[in-house]
């Protein structure tokens, strides 16, 4: 029970990753505050969670929204008293060239990958100040170097990693912990959506037949960072061979994504 009696707010946590860490923590003694924009998947997730313990809260909302941050901040704190962990789990992804994207695509990844993140972040730090808690950052291999067809997705998880640096110092002398967690390919789930190039919503292949991380496994790993209180955490094997070629040899990765173009680009959908 590592995190007994802990008080964590899950952004983005109705489905995937977010809905595997919440219930992660309720298995591990935490008091969860679970959010998302669909209320039925919320309520699907909050009832599974009651299963496992009853200190559970549901608050739905956009919190891209800076209005709506602030309040899954505020009912939070009030309801349970504290905040020990924040985890900015919510994003959308995106496929498409550069020369094909409608420009609100960028607006809406960057929105929801980047202010969906920070609004909550900021309403937090006064409270996580005060418990020398943890804020972690959901980012993605797509963070670590620009990839084709996925632009503005890279980029806005790329932003992720400038700010967890600026977090970091600020927050030093506070002893808050800050958490950078590059999560590989992971399975997903049925109906899962991105954004096509002209901004409408496409649904993403199954990967149920590839080798990738299940979404419990990742959860165990963003829970791993929480109580090692380490910075930079880099899912699966693949995962970390990209994160150190990209910072020693640059070049050559460009050289392998260009000599697998066709075969990323179907991956990737």
């Amino acid at each position: 029970m590592r995190f007994k009696d802990k008080i964590a707010i899950v952004t983005g946590s109705s489905q995937g990753i977010g809905k595997a860490t919440a219930i992660a923590l309720a298995k591990q003694g935490a008091k969860v505050v679970i959010n998302g924009r669909n209320a039925d998947k919320l309520a699907k997730v909050e009832g599974h969670i009651k299963t496992i313990t009853p200190n559970v809260l549901s608050i739905v909302g956009d919190v891209s929204d800076k209005v709506v941050a602030k309040n899954l901040i505020d009912e939070a704190v009030a309801h349970f008293g504290k905040l020990d962990i924040l985890i900015n789990n919510v994003g959308i992804s995106m496929r498409g060239d550069v020369a094909d994207l409608a420009p609100r695509v960028y607006e809406t990844v960057f929105k929801a990958n980047v202010m969906g993140k920070i609004y909550p972040t900021i309403n937090a730090l006064p409270h996580l100040r005060r418990s020398q808690g943890s804020v972690v950052f959901i980012s993605s291999l797509a963070g670590i170097r620009g990839l084709p067809t996925l632009s503005a997705y890279s980029s806005s998880k790329m932003a992720l990693r400038a700010i967890t640096e600026s977090i970091r110092i600020e927050e030093k002398q506070n002893k808050v912990h800050v958490g950078l967690v590059y999560v590989a390919v992971t399975k997903i789930e049925k109906n899962k959506v991105a954004l096509a190039s002209d901004g409408s919503e496409v649904v993403l292949k199954d990967r149920s037949e590839r080798n990738v991380q299940s979404t419990e496994q990742v959860a165990s790993s963003i829970l791993k960072n929480i109580s090692a209180r380490k910075y930079v955490t880099v899912l699966s094997a693949l995962g970390k061979i990209n994160y150190y070629m990209q910072r020693a040899a640059p070049w050559l990765v460009e050289r392998i994504i260009l000599a697998n173009l066709s075969k990323f680009k179907d991956q990737s959908e």
